[in-house]
């Protein structure tokens, strides 16, 4: 949206972007944006709240008169609100694993049985399923101080592998999940709240950005809102 208001600026006409990540506007430098900390997809706010939205928009638009590149930040935060999916996990089998790596092992027969259903899986953009603990070690080892550069992760591609490890867990979860299926992001809000990996995915990226990384390499392991 931040080239896109290069453009129609250029062309004379103002632009107003409603920014959900912060970096990313930052590097696009738009003339007027409204940084709003909110789950993506929510670019106003709260569904159905016609109070809040209108504040969100009236804060907006009050950019207009700005010449200059303007940045600001609408003053509330809203945090991931979906209910995580009600998933029980195995329990801890080897502790001499790190608790990813021994959870991803726990939910492999879910992950098999999940597989055999359906006969399909979002899985092998970067690594397949037998792969997934050694990819959530180096995680893990990430997560803990090791350099990105001396230790390899498995499949490289820091998103696409990212993508394995949610997919894997996302399918295994449906087989142990209680309850009918997950409505909107349950299944995300279950993965990096509830599981070992999702907490390991988010200290290893912030790991890689304290080390410098390249932005791409660790931003986009997670959605930008959380």
């Amino acid at each position: 949206m931040s080239t896109l208001a290069h453009v129609f600026e250029a062309a004379g006409l103002s632009t107003i972007v409603l920014a959900s990540m912060k970096e990313v506007v930052e590097k696009m430098v738009p003339p007027r944006a409204l940084y709003c900390e909110f789950p993506l997809g929510r670019p106003l706010g709260r569904p159905a709240d016609a109070a809040f939205q209108r504040d969100v928009l009236e804060r907006g638009l009050a950019l207009l008169d700005a010449t200059g590149p303007v940045l600001e930040t609408h003053p509330e935060v809203i945090e991931a609100d979906e209910t995580p999916l009600s998933c029980a996990i195995p329990p801890r089998f080897d502790a001499s694993l790190a608790p990813a790596v021994d959870e991803a092992n726990g939910i492999r027969a879910a992950y098999d049985r999940a597989l055999a259903a359906r006969g399909v899986t979002a899985v092998g953009r970067a690594i397949d399923a037998d792969t997934i603990p050694a990819a959530l070690d180096v995680l893990n080892q990430w997560a803990e101080g090791a350099s990105w550069k001396e230790v390899a992760l498995p499949g490289k591609n820091t998103v696409a592998v990212g993508h394995d490890i949610r997919s894997y867990y996302t399918e295994a979860a449906l087989e142990l999940a209680d309850g009918p299926p997950p409505q909107g992001r349950a299944a995300e809000a279950w993965f990096w709240e509830e599981t070992e990996a999702g907490k390991t995915m988010m200290a290893a990226r912030k790991a890689l950005e304290a080390q410098e990384a390249p932005f791409p390499f660790w931003f986009y392991m997670a959605p930008g809102h959380r």
